[in-house]
């Protein structure tokens, strides 16, 4: 049945709908666990290995990924590699070890319910119906077969099931809602006074014994990082001699070879159906069903029939209306008559598919329909494909010349030069979080620092920075990391040193300040002695939007003050300054009566939270069922290296 599906399916959002579908496939496939190959094995998840090699493509697709989801936000310098990494093996176990499970378990997703998982899909519709063209195209457009899509998503429906199954058992009790209403909806009077460092800044005095102590002690936080730099060459779809116009005889060669993808538009028919469920009893269904045929051979009008009749309920509250479909998408039981109809207003039935007993009725026919070869539009398309399909062939042809070029004379781009008359150029000094130019791709960084290119002195691999450009690296310069001298870091050890000592005497005013305003003297006294503004923000809730979320967060923690009484405390903010938090009073709202809107949104809240950590514990129990063993941690040059 999913054939159709497969010969048929276009649309350039659906990647993102994929994701969004399959999420414990949104990086890798399942035949990523399905590969043999001699790499080592990083985890043994049940049956099943995880291997290097799989781990890598992995890693390089959510890296991608993240990279793309952060945009200009992205700072490679930033950027934890480990912490990443473990993310994704992580969730690449947890896949594996969840997919095993169900499938031992005997949870499974048959045609039927992957069918209705596809077609439900948006991005896979025209004006709201299944559309397979979107599929297809979707699928290729990013490597990915229908064979290998619609395994991931039976694997994915299947490990739903046990996830809906656990999750939609959970509940809350009333009090439990009542609580988190109160807790969600608390109010606590706020006060704080902030200590900027650089206020101190000017009361220390840093001896050349303190420079050379601490010098001593943090030498590795004064190292200048290893760095390189790249000469190279770049070649670019673009740069290449473009191909000239085509003549008649090969336009009409590939017209006739693209006629039926490109130029034919498929015979299209309006429809509409009523759909009888079988229920208990098969044969009663059909006589309904002839009974309704009977009434409207009668004249009875189909859509309302369709209305009240219908068990279909994705088009009954439309009459039955299905809109213009094409062959493949629909079933083939259902197909077959539909197509059989020859002209509008003339009804198939009663028809029999799996999900029941149709009434089938066509609307409209749209025939098919060919674009002449004569016709201009259709000649500046053939023209355009061909420039295309040629540059492309040329930069493939040119791209291959190259690869095999830099490995034959590894030492040297000298003979890729001569050959594609290709200037050599060279970046600025980069370093593993990368540099201008070339240096800000992930590739490129990777490689840089390889023992192929630091180590061995050859020529990389080209690496492609986009479809249609691709460079060639070697070394040009290198300098290994090494340890600067005191001479040049001096004045960064002392404003080190200066910043460390404003820090603790800021620090040390705040201490003394929220002691003493725990001891009840008055906050605007404290403050003023020391020279800081106090700002008194009033009530607010956890979740307001104007005030610094450190000082928030360290708020909701302070203890509840007795009447008359503050609580307090001084903590860090992520800028270097110190605050002090002051609690007055606490403002609770009680869970009002009846079910307000706010109250059932705070019941689904709290039971949704309630139902991922149910899920999460029942996850945890599968893991003592399925072993996972680490062999092989991975390695850092598995993964794109954004820095040392």
């Amino acid at each position: 049945m999913l054939q159709s599906i497969r010969d048929k399916l276009t649309g350039w959002i659906v990647w993102f709908v994929v994701g969004l579908i399959v999420i414990p496939f949104a990086f890798w496939g399942i035949e990523s666990f399905r590969t043999g190959g001699g790499d080592p094995v990083v985890v043994k998840v049940g049956d099943q290995e995880i291997t290097q090699s799989q781990f890598r493509n992995a890693y390089e697709q959510r890296y991608q990924q993240f990279q793309a989801m952060m945009g200009e936000r992205f700072r490679a310098d930033q950027f934890d590699q480990n912490r990443f990494r473990q993310a994704v093996l992580d969730d690449m176990t947890q896949e594996a070890m969840l997919r095993q499970f169900v499938r031992k378990s005997g949870y499974r997703a048959n045609d039927a319910v992957l069918f209705k998982a596809i077609s439900g899909i948006p991005a896979f519709q025209e004006k709201g119906q299944f559309s397979a063209d979107a599929y297809k195209a979707a699928l290729a457009s990013k490597g990915l077969t229908p064979e290998r899509f619609e395994a991931q998503l039976r694997d994915s429906l299947e490990i739903d099931q046990i996830r809906e199954a656990v999750i939609d058992s959970a509940f809350v009790t009333q009090p439990d809602v009542a609580l988190a209403y109160r807790l969600d909806n608390q109010q606590r009077e706020l006060s704080y006074a902030v200590f900027d460092p650089a206020r101190y800044a000017a009361q220390v005095e840093i001896t050349d014994e303190q420079v050379k102590s601490r010098y001593e002690t943090d030498k590795s936080k004064y190292m200048a990082p290893e760095r390189i730099k790249l000469a190279y060459v770049e070649l670019s779809a673009d740069s290449l001699p473009k191909a000239e116009a085509p003549s008649k005889d090969v336009l009409q060669v590939i017209y006739n070879a693209e006629k039926d993808a490109r130029f034919t538009t498929a015979e299209e028919r309006k429809a509409r159906h009523i759909l009888i469920n079988f229920g208990a009893d098969k044969a009663a269904s059909r006589k309904k069903a002839e009974d309704l045929l009977a009434k409207l051979k009668g004249g009875a009008d189909f859509a309302a029939l369709a209305k009240t009749e219908s068990d279909d309920t994705g088009s009954k509250a439309q009459g039955g209306d299905l809109g213009w479909l094409k062959r493949g998408q629909m079933p083939e039981k259902f197909e077959k008559p539909l197509f059989g109809l020859a002209k509008a207003g003339e009804i198939a039935g009663p028809v029999e598919t799996e999900f029941g007993w149709h009434l089938i009725r066509l609307d409209e026919l749209k025939p098919v329909k060919v674009r002449a070869f004569e016709d201009a539009d259709v000649q500046a398309e053939l023209t355009e494909l061909y420039r295309n399909r040629e540059n492309q062939k040329r930069f493939q042809e040119a791209s291959e010349k190259l690869e095999q070029l830099a490995f034959e004379n590894p030492a040297s781009l000298e003979a890729v030069t001569k050959a594609l008359n290709l200037p050599v150029q060279t970046t600025d000094w980069l370093t593993r979080a990368g540099g201008p130019g070339i240096g800000a791709n992930d590739a490129v960084k990777q490689a840089a620092f390889s023992k192929e290119v630091v180590g061995d002195g050859d020529n990389s691999k080209p690496i492609a920075l986009a479809a249609d450009k691709v460079v060639v690296i070697r070394k040009a310069e290198y300098e290994a990391p090494r340890q600067k001298a005191l001479n040049e870091v001096i004045e960064q050890v002392r404003a080190d040193l200066k910043a460390d000592a404003a820090r603790a005497k800021a620090q040390t005013e705040a201490q003394q300040m929220a002691a003493a305003a725990r001891a009840g003297r008055p906050l605007a006294e404290l403050a003023a002695a020391r020279g800081v503004t106090l700002k008194a923000a009033g009530l607010v809730r956890r979740d307001n939007a104007t005030e610094d979320k450190t000082v928030l967060a360290e708020l909701f923690r302070l203890p509840r003050p007795k009447t008359g009484d503050v609580s307090a405390a001084d903590i860090a903010l992520p800028n270097g300054s110190v605050a002090v938090v002051v609690l007055a009073q606490v403002k609770d709202t009680e869970l009002p009566a009846g079910v307000a809107p706010d109250v059932d949104r705070q019941k689904t809240q709290l039971r949704d939270v309630v139902a991922g950590g149910e899920f999460a514990g029942y996850r945890k129990s599968i893991e003592q069922r399925v072993k996972v063993k680490v062999v092989n941690p991975p390695v850092s040059d598995a993964a794109p290296t954004p820095e040392s």
